[in-house]
């Protein structure tokens, strides 16, 4: 069985589902905090009455809004231009990358917000390009919520029914976030390998046509 950090123990039997709600907020602004323990151990305390399960829902979901937000800040901080000057210093990342990035975040931003949220890590960082994009707020808070409490529910309702069993479930999604982060590495690996083997370009397309058109 997998055991639970302390901190997030201690959360839950001090705070109660606020707690939970809590641990989700910080499992959003730092993706290695393990969401697959916190949920479903929100809903085996829910079983044992150490709280409500609708307030274990609400304030969990709560939670991810919340860490979400936070990061669309981040990225409505950043900025397109900041964000573009900051992909000119990459070594092997050219703006010409991040610009099919942001027209294919431009077409289907929508359903990557909404389905992102539920997939490990990447549930996280999609608030970033959607802040850089400025997405409308209220598409983006109804989005998140709705894919945060589908993701949420489905976990908080599996350790209620499991109860002393929870953790099975933890294992499985650990074994799914592995699959996960072995193909975002797999597509890291290919990408610096393509880019190594072509020739360097500029990768300044888009700037140029912008500095063009406007003189």
């Amino acid at each position: 069985m997998t055991a639970a950090p302390q901190w997030i123990n201690g959360l839950m039997d001090t705070l109660g589902a606020p707690g939970a709600g809590l641990a989700i907020a910080l499992e959003n602004l730092f993706p290695p905090l393990p969401s697959e323990v916190i949920l479903p151990l929100a809903g085996f305390a829910a079983s044992t009455g150490r709280m409500d399960l609708w307030a274990a829902l609400l304030w969990t979901t709560a939670g991810s809004v919340i860490g979400a937000l936070a990061l669309y800040g981040v990225g409505a901080l950043l900025g397109r231009e900041r964000t573009l000057a900051i992909a000119a210093r990459l070594p092997l990342v050219k703006v010409s990358d991040v610009e099919r990035t942001e027209a294919w975040f431009l077409r289907h931003g929508t359903k990557a917000v909404l389905f992102g949220r539920m997939v490990p890590i990447f549930r996280s960082l999609i608030s970033v390009p959607a802040g850089v994009e400025r997405m409308p707020l209220p598409v983006f808070l109804g989005l998140t919520t709705l894919g945060s409490a589908v993701w949420n529910t489905l976990f908080v309702l599996a350790g209620y029914l499991l109860g002393d069993n929870w953790a099975e479930v933890t294992d499985l999604v650990s074994a799914y976030s592995k699959v996960v982060l072995a193909l975002a590495a797999l597509a890291v690996a290919a990408f610096v390998v393509v880019r190594l083997l072509r020739r360097p370009g500029s990768g300044r397309r888009r700037r140029g046509q912008d500095a063009h058109a406007g003189s």
